[in-house]
């Protein structure tokens, strides 16, 4: 679909009636899997696209008399979910995108062509990224409430294993890390205007959600120093757990460690006095019993266990 911008509306045309050499504006939206080569009937080259189709990495190269850009779409948040991906050429007159498995890219452009407002060349290109990064803000902030959440539970629980859900949060970061380090990549180049395409209104509106960007960055480094710290809880808890065990463990051998000692020496295949004396068995019995309790009262008593 193609679109001439006059006047703030937007009138849909066919992609004949784009014409970049004189005043009017356009922008349009294409399925790169249905025309991967739309792109060279509007002076761009096809290999650009041709080149990032697939990758998981964003970039932002400056040609002559044209920008190209690649991003990478968080479609939603399930990881196994194929990453969407949008190649946007830009000119001074015209900005075409190209969507690859990209439905959320689709949906923000239908918006911004068939709202009541149009909000101009200008803020165009602006509106689209603010739109793409809009939904993650909700998810972000569900992250940190699920660290909170995770953290209470793990302080009031007596057992149980957290570290899938550790785990799980760790990757959702991760991804987040990455693709808004990519993003802020982007607009660095983006920001350097190298090729002079952008205006300085496009450029103050992009200084400003670079700034929002790079503060939802430093808020997902932030989330995961907190799922670290609540990792560390989790891990502690696991060693005062172990050492617990071990604990037991250490006295019950230490209580029956005497008695050993009594099996050791009465099993020696020697004549003792004590095996004719008439009352030698149940003395042994009861120096037995002496020693355990003494061992388990001594225990009590320091807090062993």
């Amino acid at each position: 679909m193609f679109f001439k911008i006059e006047n703030g509306k937007l009138s849909e045309v066919i992609s004949e009636n784009v014409t970049l050499s004189g005043s009017d504006r356009f922008f349009g939206f294409l399925d790169y899997s249905e025309n991967p080569a739309a792109s060279e009937g509007f002076g761009f080259s096809g290999n650009h696209a041709v080149e990032c189709a697939g990758t998981r990495s964003m970039l932002y190269e400056n040609y002559e008399g044209y920008d190209f850009m690649s991003l990478n779409l968080r479609e939603t948040e399930a990881s196994d979910t194929p990453i969407g991906k949008v190649h946007i050429y830009l000119k001074e007159n015209f900005i075409l995108f190209l969507l690859e498995n990209a439905p959320r890219a689709e949906r923000t452009l239908r918006q911004l062509s068939e709202g009541g407002s149009f909000p101009g060349f200008d803020r165009l290109l602006n509106n689209f990224f603010e739109k793409l990064i809009a939904e993650d803000c909700g998810e972000i902030d569900s992250i940190e409430q699920e660290i909170a959440d995770l953290e209470d539970e793990l302080l009031e629980s007596q057992g149980g294993s957290f570290a899938r859900e550790i785990a799980a949060l760790r990757k959702r970061l991760l991804a987040l890390k990455r693709y808004y380090e990519q993003l802020l990549n982007v607009l660095d180049e983006l920001l350097e205007n190298e090729n002079s395409l952008l205006s300085e209104t496009t450029l103050r509106y992009f200084k400003i959600f670079d700034g929002k960007v790079d503060r939802r960055y430093h808020t997902i480094l932030n989330l995961r120093d907190y799922v670290t710290q609540v990792r560390e809880a989790y891990q502690a808890e696991v060693d005062i757990g172990l050492n617990n065990i071990m604990k037991i463990f250490t006295v019950i051998t230490a209580i029956f460690l005497p008695l050993t000692l009594l099996v050791g020496w009465y099993g020696m295949n020697l004549k003792m006095p004590e095996y004719s004396w008439e009352y030698g068995y149940p003395v042994v019995i009861c120096l037995s019993i002496l020693i355990v309790g003494a061992c388990f009262l001594f225990f009590k008593k320091k807090k062993w266990f």
